[in-house]
């Protein structure tokens, strides 16, 4: 792995949302809800749901980093849970903020898979290392990524964790 960092910008986010907004419409692909992957997902589902116009937006939580390149074994689905019967016959597209292992990916894609018509993934990241091909993907890197919304340390650390 490179010692440089992708640095992307809310500025660049932008950019990276539209354009992977418009690489589903031009594959022709009309999801009926997006998915987002909790929480760097979060910003770019909302995103496509706007560029897409769709306004079923669902999250799901899944927990896999637990720090600066530390993460569990398995990611895990921490409640809420995602009610499948939402998702049986639709089109559905899975949104995250980077596919590094791709294995959180997997697990949302697999979730999914049984109930829905279709499921697609977008990313605004692909690591080469990925098990998931995603879809959607508006770059590749093996870099570190530095996104707007986690390289600041939070404004208030929480004294203690609620349960999962």
């Amino acid at each position: 792995m490179s010692d440089e960092r992708e640095v992307l910008t809310y500025e660049l986010f932008g950019t990276a949302a539209r354009e992977l907004a418009q690489q589903v419409a031009d594959d022709g692909f009309e999801p009926d809800l997006v998915l987002s992957i909790a929480r760097g997902g979060l910003f770019l589902g909302g995103a496509l749901g706007y560029a897409l116009d769709v306004k079923n937006l669902f999250v799901m939580n899944v927990e896999f980093y637990t720090g600066v390149d530390e993460r569990l074994d398995l990611p895990v689905v921490l409640p809420p849970t995602l009610d499948a019967v939402d998702l049986t016959g639709a089109n559905v597209l899975v949104a995250d903020d980077v596919a590094d292992t791709g294995k959180t990916l997997e697990l949302v894609r697999d979730f999914c898979a049984g109930y829905v018509s279709d499921v697609r993934t977008a990313v605004v990241y692909e690591k080469p290392r990925s098990v998931v091909s995603c879809d959607y993907v508006w770059k590749r890197t093996d870099r570190w990524i530095d996104f707007p919304w986690s390289s600041l340390p939070p404004v208030r650390t929480r004294s203690t964790r609620p349960p999962h």
